[in-house]
């Protein structure tokens, strides 16, 4: 991202924290390729297409657009976090004001109040020479039998991938190489093989090839077509819907009968991975990998990275995953043995088991259906981040049983759950979440105003998982329940932390 200015050297002087923050506000603009520049701070420059971010001093402002795109909104989540490690230290709210909401909401007010208070925004029509320049050549190729074939198309669909087949997708700047989920395992190295002579033409740049499987798509292939549905395949009738509703309000203790009408049972589409095999987890370490235990081998620290490897049963053979999972804060050099390391596994079962990487933040729900109560807690106990975070002088904020921590409390059932340790301030209360906090030998569980029995009974189950019971067994243990509109002195004293209703 450009920023005026410069860096101090022998040709060039640069004053520091000589004026007061600047308010910046940027946009994010693009159909398939999203770019980020600085705009004018005036309300001129807001319109209903794009994604803004109004960066203060105090607060970052995400404005989304009516007519906005995933792909802009997913760049602008990127944008917001870079701006905020890096102009802010990590310590700043975030808001997210959609376009339309009105100066009732507070969030919205306080982003209107920069400009002067809240004015419809003028509609404009789209530019014919935009549009085209925004339009990028792309290549379809299927590959069937041996054999790459042209697909004629003028844009990208979803229906144009057949499940038993393998696809080229080439950008020119990138080749994606999309692979069926029933096509064969000689299908897909032919594909790969293919892929890669295509890609060693000598009148091609080097372009990197990027291979996905049906299921597990990127955000970013998705974002090339347009349009991909979250269930491919399967349509959901009026009843269904009804039957989702009754199923929910079942769960909750409410009394269903007469909402449904009696129809044959159907059978259940079957999940892409079968969640009962067997999981391996490996901790990368200097340049080696260290085994989990079966009672650590969910428990990731965001400084670290893992391998595991997941066998189940597949129709008519043992299907095997060998995954790689990359903290947000995990150093350069434990990234690239664990790549190296996750291949010779592969390559050790003789290429029958896929490979893929998942990033903390942007796991999928079959990753989170594997590990079932995942906790992703601060810091690192790996050689190489102790090493690098002594080496730049920062404080180790790993988690410690004996020490003061915040987690989040997520997931939708009991095989699906998930405890985030954040920072132990009120900014990162929200009330669609609950929240657990110990301090020594005192805890704390807090439910927000909008969360569900749902919630609340994974918080209950989750305070297990952490091992915090072995705080509240303590003779001296104490455990507190917090509603959101409750303020506790004694988790002041914990914590730090004022609650206020408002949240």
């Amino acid at each position: 991202m450009p920023q005026p200015g410069g860096v101090a050297s022998g040709f060039n002087h640069v004053e520091v924290n000589e004026q007061d923050y600047k308010t910046r506000l940027y946009v994010c603009h693009g159909k398939h390729v999203v770019h980020v520049k600085e705009v004018p701070f005036a309300r001129s420059s807001l319109n209903h297409d794009d994604i803004f971010i109004l960066d203060t001093k105090s607060k970052i402002f995400q404005f989304s657009g009516s007519n906005s795109s995933i792909q802009e909104r997913a760049k602008a989540l990127e944008v917001v976090q870079y701006i905020k490690d890096t102009f802010h230290e990590g310590k700043c709210e975030i808001a997210s004001v959609e376009d339309g909401r009105m100066m009732s909401d507070a969030e919205a007010g306080e982003f209107w109040g920069f400009f002067g208070g809240f004015a419809p925004l003028p509609r404009r029509a789209p530019a014919e020479g935009n549009e085209k320049q925004e339009e990028t050549a792309f290549k379809l190729l299927c590959f069937d039998q041996g054999k790459l074939e042209p697909v004629n198309c003028k844009s990208l669909a979803h229906e144009l991938l057949e499940t038993n087949k393998c696809y080229f997708l080439d950008y020119g700047a990138e080749l994606y190489v999309w692979m069926g989920r029933i096509t064969s395992l000689q299908e897909r190295k032919g594909a790969s093989e293919a892929a890669e002579k295509l890609l060693s033409d000598s009148s091609r740049t080097r372009t990197p090839m990027i291979k996905v499987i049906e299921g597990f798509e990127t955000v970013a292939f998705k974002s090339k077509f347009k349009e991909w549905p979250q269930t491919p395949g399967l349509k959901m009738s009026s009843e269904d819907g009804r039957g989702q509703v009754a199923a929910l309000l079942k769960r909750q203790g409410l009394n269903v009968k007469g909402l449904m009408k009696a129809a044959p049972a159907k059978e259940e589409p079957q999940s892409y991975i079968d969640c009962t095999g067997n999981l391996q987890v490996w901790r990368v370490n200097d340049k080696d990998k260290v085994p989990l235990s079966s009672s650590d081998q969910s428990k990731f620290y965001t400084g670290d990275c893992y391998i595991f490897q997941y066998t189940y049963p597949g129709d008519d053979k043992e299907e095997c995953l060998v995954g790689t999972w990359f903290g947000k804060k995990s150093i350069e050099d434990d990234k690239v043995i664990a790549v190296s390391l996750a291949s010779k596994m592969v390559e050790s079962a003789k290429f029958q088991a896929v490979q893929a990487r998942f990033y903390e933040g942007k796991e999928p729900i079959q990753f989170f259906v594997i590990f079932q109560s995942l906790q992703v807690f601060k810091g690192g106990i790996s050689s190489g981040y102790k090493r690098f975070i002594a080496e730049i002088g920062i404080d180790d904020e790993s988690y410690s049983e004996d020490g003061l921590a915040l987690f989040r409390i997520q997931g939708s059932g009991p095989e699906n759950m998930q405890t985030i340790q954040v920072e132990p301030v009120a900014s990162s209360l929200n009330s669609s979440y609950c929240y657990i906090l110990h301090d020594g030998n005192t805890v704390f569980t807090w439910a927000g105003n909008l969360t569900t029995a749902l919630d609340q009974e994974l918080m209950e189950r989750l305070l297990d998982v952490i091992k915090i019971w072995k705080l509240v067994q303590s003779p001296a243990g104490n455990i507190f329940d917090i509603t959101n509109h409750q303020s506790v002195s004694a988790k002041k004293k914990a914590s730090q932390i004022s609650l206020h209703s408002k949240l």
